[in-house]
């Protein structure tokens, strides 16, 4: 299990393409944690006080909802 860095985020953020945050933190975590799987995924951002809230905002609530998101963007 992994703790977001949200400084690292931020530096990150700026060279996105991307204009949604919860899309930019799920490439970074690909990018610079190498988590790939949907579960290693949710787990993480389940233990950070800032994804849980975006996890809420899309009613993510397991990995399965996660990987469904994946998909989709």
């Amino acid at each position: 299990m992994v703790n977001i860095d949200w400084d690292e985020y931020k530096e990150y953020k700026q060279y996105s393409v991307r204009n949604d945050n919860f899309e930019i933190l799920l490439d970074f975590l690909k990018s610079y944690y190498n988590l790939l799987h949907p579960t290693d995924m949710f787990e993480t951002l389940k233990e950070d006080d800032i994804a849980q809230m975006m996890l809420a905002k899309r009613e993510i609530n397991d990995a399965e909802d996660l990987e469904s998101f994946l998909r989709k963007y």
